[in-house]
């Protein structure tokens, strides 16, 4: 096989460099020479791995044979390293380039590995050995994708501030910069506070003391800056400022969005242009901070999916929202599991009146009431854009049913709307009735826990089930005009 391989490509025949990767060594003094020689055991010069130890029965068998298949391998191995340094992988014959391939080390610094090998069998192999569980389809059927982006992922959320060094998570953003599109950073961990006690018999260090308070650490959490300019790519980016699986050791201050955090991440949007899809969930992002992001993306060019669930924002930050949907080309925007009332939800209601891009609308878990719920539906009355609505869980009731009648016999754009865990009650399910007696679009309408009734219920699913036969059959003729 290896006269096969020098013979076709001269790259790899011994002695093309001037020194030779694999030699029996010969650098060791006379007396270690026949130490080893007493003992029956022999060193061979591996490039990759430093010294190899062989037995006299290996030894012998190597010289009967010229070059046996046990060398072959160290051999190939070694001009792996030739390989890399003046790559000709793309030259080798499929079966002979999957030998090299298959005996390159997953282990070899990224920094060697990056750039020069693009073939997915490599990066499959390395992303198997460190993590059992690989779903290749959610990064767009590439392994090298899926090895960068949480390889990266890992080191960041490893990252302890003013403990762990920056440089490998900033290496491997630039090694990776044209294959990371997504990062999902599950957990940002905080500084580490050390707690320094005072002797009671030690002289009075008050004024030490103030100097250790103000000695703050130098990042709050990792700062996404330090390697923004490496991720010009980026597309996707979910952020928690927590930590994940604490169990016992569990302090609120573990999940703390600081102001600092906040500036800095602001910041970083101004050089993450390309970004579609920004998400921070269960971070106690209260209005003020909410601000500050928001300010940072009315003129961004690329973002389409804006995700805050699960945090603190009000009303105050609802108009900073509703400002957000008046100047950019959002599609999706879910505000879940916040504090928004009545004024928030009016805030967002006269925005989505005007906006024409919105498609898809979250605020399940809030405190918008009837007259937040009046609001909307008015809104409602005149978008034009907006296909999904979740106002589960709002403190909604009849008013609000009544009003959404008017909505459901005239919008035309709507197909799916929650209502559920609301006390709409007997009268607001008859009133909904009555609104979908006349709807044509909508196809789905979660009504559990809702009081509305069963008949009424039971009327509601038939309209929509004869709404989705329309939408099927009104989908194939579309094909078959189209393949016609």
């Amino acid at each position: 096989m290896w006269d096969t391989l020098t013979t076709k490509y001269p790259l790899l025949q011994r002695g093309s460099k001037a020194t030779p990767l694999v030699t029996l060594s010969t650098s060791y003094d006379q007396d270690t020479q026949e130490k080893w020689a007493n003992k029956g055991l022999y060193r061979i010069a591996d490039a990759l791995e430093g010294t190899k130890v062989i037995t006299f029965h290996q030894y012998a068998e190597l010289k009967r044979s010229g070059v046996a298949s046990w060398f072959h391998y160290l051999q190939l191995r070694a001009r792996v390293a030739e390989v890399l340094d003046d790559p000709i992988l793309e030259k080798l014959l499929p079966q002979h380039r999957s030998q090299v391939l298959d005996r390159i080390s997953a282990s070899l610094p990224l920094q060697v590995t990056a750039n020069l090998i693009s073939h997915e069998d490599y990066w499959r192999r390395c992303s198997a050995e460190r993590w059992p569980i690989c779903d290749i389809s959610r990064y767009g059927g590439s392994w090298k994708r899926l090895f960068f982006e949480r390889h990266l992922e890992n080191l960041i959320e490893c990252f302890i501030p003013d403990i762990t060094d920056t440089g490998p998570i900033v290496m491997a953003a630039q090694l990776g910069k044209d294959y990371v599109k997504k990062l999902e950073i599950q957990q940002l961990l905080p500084p580490v506070k050390l707690n320094i006690k005072q002797d009671d018999d030690q002289e009075d260090f008050s004024d030490i003391g103030s100097d250790i308070g103000d000695d703050l650490p130098s990042m709050d959490h990792f700062d996404l800056g330090i390697m923004a300019n490496s991720l010009h790519g980026l597309e996707e980016l979910h952020l928690v400022y927590g930590v994940k699986g604490c169990g016992m050791n569990f302090e609120w201050n573990l999940f703390t969005f600081t102001e600092r955090d906040c500036t800095s991440l602001a910041n970083t949007f101004k050089v993450l242009r390309n970004l579609k899809v920004f998400s921070l969930q269960k971070s106690k992002v209260d209005d003020e901070k909410a601000r500050i992001l928001i300010r940072m993306l009315l003129d961004h060019p690329s973002l389409i999916h804006l995700d805050l669930s699960h945090n603190q924002i009000s009303d105050r930050g609802s108009r900073a929202v509703g400002k957000l949907l008046s100047q950019s080309k959002l599609q999706i925007l879910n505000l879940c599991n916040n504090n928004i009332h009545a004024h928030g939800a009016q805030s967002i209601a006269r925005a989505l009146a005007k906006n024409t891009s919105l498609t898809s609308l979250n605020l399940r878990l809030n405190h918008m009431g009837d007259e937040g719920g009046h609001a909307m539906c008015q809104a409602l009355l005149l978008n034009q854009s907006l296909v999904t609505l979740h106002l589960g869980s709002n403190k909604l009731s009849e008013p609000t049913a009544t009003m959404l009648c008017q909505v459901l016999s005239q919008n035309t754009t709507l197909k799916s709307i929650n209502l559920s865990c609301n006390n709409i009650g007997l009268d607001g399910g008859k009133q909904l009735l009555e609104g979908m007696s006349d709807n044509k679009t909508l196809q789905e309408f979660d009504l559990r826990l809702t009081e509305v009734g069963q008949e009424s219920e039971f009327f509601i699913n038939q309209v929509l089930k004869n709404n989705q036969e329309r939408t099927r059959v009104v989908a194939i003729s579309k094909q078959v005009n189209t393949s016609g």
